[in-house]
């Protein structure tokens, strides 16, 4: 079955009890009945053959399981076991077997060559499940080992790429075997002497503070949150603090933010294949004075208004695709965050044109 997800290039493959598998290709859901209706000893089985007996137990205790494992062609694959109705069902993500180079990735080359030159602050790639946001640090952070003699720490759950030290010395610590969470292995970092530190994800107040405590430091830091845009990113981070820590987080945030990469993966309308687009801030001293004085709402206004130094919205990287004949104007409203402002500059291009 796992032979055939990799085959049918698939990045999803879910299993549940009376269900036959099903796979998502470029973003959107197919099943396998050739393989029937999957039963509760089918999942049970699969789960311990892949996790081993350790992990199935831990599994029974909690309902939740997250682990990574090799497959046969050097693919590495993530696993989520989860309990669901009484019974477990799982969800696979198959990981690429080599980092993107920068042309692949869809960004532009200009900002990921900057990101990798700086040593110290905060990057934060965002967006929904499956945005591609894992694939994006993993290639910069590869570009970083190969250039840079420097210390890397990665930690993640789980662990998904791994990077073999070239110019750079690279540990990675896995949530669960390594250690026992984010927070706790952010606050060990420290100790460990690291130049770039990858923090899987910002889940929770404790480990967005200790993130950007770490990038305020000194450290080149990477982190990822589930945020759509730039403007809500920042007011995602602010707004996990209480009430009376917000001012200095504020301040903390504006000191240490580089860059913001808010992603979407979106199926082609010209042929097989996805392409990227990306809100990107880069953050300027303007920018610092709007998250100092909680002006996140003249930021949009910012990157509309500064594409020479990289920044764009959503919406014109979604109108660049259109322009590109890679989608739709129609998919292209799907996937925007702002569809009535989308209409409007679809509409101005067509009159400007036509005039």
């Amino acid at each position: 079955m796992l032979r055939e997800f990799v085959a049918r290039k698939g990045s999803d493959l879910h299993l549940a009890v009376d269900n036959p598998p099903t796979i998502r290709v470029l973003g959107r859901l197919q099943t396998m009945p050739e393989y029937g209706n999957l039963s509760a000893e089918d999942i049970n089985d699969m789960i311990r053959r892949m996790v081993g007996e350790s992990d199935y137990l831990s599994l029974s205790k909690t309902g939740d399981l997250d682990r990574a494992i090799s497959l046969e062609g050097g693919y590495r694959m993530r696993i989520n076991a989860y309990r669901q109705q009484g019974t477990y069902a799982l969800a696979l993500r198959l990981l690429p077997n080599t980092f993107f180079s920068f042309e692949q990735l869809g960004l532009p080359i200009h900002v990921l060559e900057d990101i990798t030159r700086l040593h110290s602050g905060l990057i934060l790639v965002t967006g929904s499940t499956s945005s591609g946001k894992s694939t994006t640090i993993a290639s910069i952070v590869d570009r970083i080992n190969r250039e840079r003699p420097c210390h890397i720490l990665t930690i993640e759950d789980p662990v998904e790429y791994r990077h073999k030290s070239q110019s750079a010395f690279v540990t990675q610590r896995e949530i669960g075997p390594d250690t026992a969470s984010f927070a706790e292995a952010l606050r060990r970092a420290m100790r460990e002497d690291p130049d770039v530190v990858v923090v899987g994800e910002m889940r929770d107040l404790e480990t967005m503070s200790a993130a950007l405590t770490i990038a305020e430091t000194g450290h080149l830091t990477f982190a990822t949150l589930h945020t759509a845009s730039a403007a809500q990113t920042i007011s995602r981070v602010i707004s996990a603090y209480p009430a009376a820590q917000q001012a200095q987080a504020r301040i903390q945030l504006a000191t240490s933010l580089q860059y913001i990469i808010c992603q979407k993966l979106i199926p082609l309308d010209s042929g097989p294949g996805l392409s990227l687009a990306a809100e990107i801030l880069v953050v300027t001293p303007a920018v610092r004075a709007m998250i100092r004085e909680e002006k996140s709402h003249q930021i949009k206004t910012a990157m509309q208004t500064n594409s020479q130094l990289g920044m764009q919205t959503l919406n014109q990287s979604l109108e660049a695709l259109v322009e590109q004949n890679h989608i739709t104007l129609e998919t292209a409203l799907n996937y925007s965050e702002d569809k009535a402002e989308l209409q409007r500059d679809e509409a101005g291009d067509v009159n400007t044109t036509t005039k």
